[in-house]
């Protein structure tokens, strides 16, 4: 049986490098730490490491609240400290009284820096305060290189990651029916759209799932799927609930706040 089977097509290749991580750590009694991993991405470890006594893992990404986190695989005998994720927490200071910025503008300049998104962890807004989290590996080199967030001039501050910002997600839920669980019936039911309008986000390579961009309609949409659609934000499929009697699907979803 193979392990491919479990997992949706599209997540084949990142399969391939949690079982070449597993592989190292296996070979190498070696610890193995990841780039910042999306929480699709750490399911399938969990899933694939499972509950193997040679071979543990962890996750961080910076605090608790963390969406986004690193992976560290190790042997049973390495004794696990935060040190190990190796995530560094910059604060962004800018002139708040004359500018505000946002989550976008930030990620933005931070892709402008020539570095994969993988080594970056979450950005964390709260008021006017702003503060992500990197690898701890080009952090130096991403406190010399950042020095404008759009046409704002910056400094970032380094923080212990005991001080990180604490940004809570609020969801609006609520149970609907739909007549299937095709990605534009979906979207359509999250965000009150149309389903025209839902087809042409998703043509335009707008719309993901589970960090993944999906550029077919058709796409079946599964339990615990992250949707988000540029412009209009992010839903989950909390549970599927089953069928109804009019054979429509009836599902909890929620359209963050």
């Amino acid at each position: 049986m193979s392990i491919y089977q479990h997992f949706r097509p599209e997540e084949r290749n990142f399969i391939d490098q949690v079982l070449n991580w597993k592989e190292y750590v296996e070979q190498t009694y070696s610890p193995k730490l990841t780039d910042f991993l999306d929480p699709r991405e750490q399911q399938i470890v969990k899933i694939i490491i499972g509950g193997q006594a040679d071979l543990k893992w962890a996750f961080l990404g910076g605090s608790d609240q963390s969406e986004r986190k690193r992976a560290f695989l190790f042997p049973e005998y390495h004794q696990l400290e935060e040190d190990d994720f190796k995530i560094t927490l910059f604060e962004i200071h800018y002139p708040q009284k004359f500018i505000n910025l946002t989550h976008p503008q930030v990620l933005g300049s931070l892709m402008s820096l020539g570095l994969k998104r993988e080594k970056f962890g979450d950005i964390v807004t709260v008021g006017e305060r702003i503060q992500f989290f990197c690898a701890e590996e080009v952090a130096n080199y991403v406190n010399l290189e950042l020095q404008s967030v759009g046409r704002a001039k910056v400094e970032l501050i380094q923080k212990p990651l005991a001080e990180g910002l604490i940004q809570e997600d609020h969801w609006n839920e609520q149970i609907d029916t739909v007549s299937s669980l095709r990605l534009d019936t979906v979207i359509a039911s999250l965000f009150k759209l149309s389903r025209q309008k839902s087809q042409a986000l998703i043509g335009s390579g707008l719309v993901k799932v589970n960090w993944t961009c999906i550029e077919n309609a058709a796409f079946e949409c599964g339990e615990g799927d992250t949707i988000s659609v540029r412009g209009y934000g992010r839903g989950k499929i909390f549970s599927i609930e089953g069928k109804t009697k009019k054979d429509k699907w009836r599902i909890f979803i929620g359209r963050q706040k």
